[in-house]
């Protein structure tokens, strides 16, 4: 017996933590993600994961177009499970029904790895991507969040440009059509 599924946009049956690549469309990605407010809701207004992911994969842009796609993929699992913040993600472990356990962070890793196999391209190196995801974090914060109760002791220095965030649709669609153009390059 598999672990729950979810129905997606499109229509599709998807089992999150057992994905299978023919389960996976980019439409239910841009859609899902575009809907998704970041920082768990807590913007003083909405503010989508697809619109953070797109600015990532533009701020990467300059260095190749694998990485812009890596940028834009990055935060992709999303799609299909909740979002934790770092410092929670890392106290969760997921109990499947066959008695074995693994760290959220695993199975958000394995789903990353099956989206990049069912789109086609090469498997996300979170690392090599951090930088300008840290720097668009500590972007959103400053003008997207309220005043910090404390530091987040963040190395990063924010972009210039504010941010005004796009409209979900907008997201979905400008999401779309750089997952399109890239995919059209870094492969």
């Amino acid at each position: 017996m598999m672990s729950g599924w979810i129905q997606t946009y499109t229509g599709k049956k998807i089992y999150p933590l057992r994905a299978r690549v023919e389960d996976v469309d980019i439409r239910d990605i841009a859609h899902a993600l575009a809907l998704k407010c970041r920082f768990n809701g807590h913007c003083r207004e909405f503010y989508s994961v697809a619109e953070h992911a797109l600015r990532v994969s533009k701020l990467l842009a300059a260095q190749s177009p694998k990485l812009a796609l890596w940028g834009l993929m990055h935060d992709a699992a999303e799609a299909y499970l909740p979002d934790l913040g770092g410092p929670i993600k890392k106290a969760f472990h997921i109990h499947h029904v066959d008695e074995t356990t693994e760290s959220f962070d695993a199975a958000e890793d394995r789903l990353l790895a099956t989206i990049a196999e069912a789109l086609g391209f090469a498997r996300i190196d979170y690392e090599a991507l951090r930088e300008a995801d840290l720097v668009l974090l500590v972007t959103e914060a400053r003008d997207l969040l309220g005043t910090p109760p404390e530091s987040w002791d963040l190395k990063e220095r924010p972009l210039v440009a504010k941010i005004v965030p796009m409209t979900s649709a907008e997201a979905e669609s400008a999401f779309l059509a750089q997952f399109h153009l890239l995919m059209n390059s870094a492969i």
